[in-house]
């Protein structure tokens, strides 16, 4: 990844879910912080049906050469057969903020 921070999402199929998730990346040290969105819907085409179904997003800042553990992570501990991990880079922001993300990934 060519920016040094990026926020990775992911849907889950319940608020209870996401918590996990979203505390499981946190403890891991795999993610700064990350937040919960929802309920929100989501129109999807699954083995040939289009679906419509009411999910959590989970947006987690961490930074970029934490992605590939995060990744592994996700996969890991997700219902999901195909769980949605987007990663979209930060291109700017406070100093003082990128630079707390940077340290909370660390071991």
């Amino acid at each position: 990844m060519s920016s040094e921070h990026v926020i990775v999402s992911s849907t889950t199929g319940s608020e209870e879910s996401a918590r996990a998730l979203a505390a499981g990346v946190i403890d891991a040290k795999l993610g700064a912080c990350a937040q919960i969105v929802g309920p929100i819907t989501s129109v999807f085409r699954w083995e040939g049906t289009v679906q419509t179904e009411q999910e959590w997003r989970v947006d987690i800042k961490t930074a970029a050469d934490r992605v590939a553990a995060l990744t592994q992570h996700i996969k890991a501990h997700h219902s999901y057969d195909v769980p949605e991990i987007i990663a979209t880079p930060i291109t700017g922001g406070s100093a003082e903020y990128l630079s707390w993300l940077e340290n909370e990934t660390r071991t």
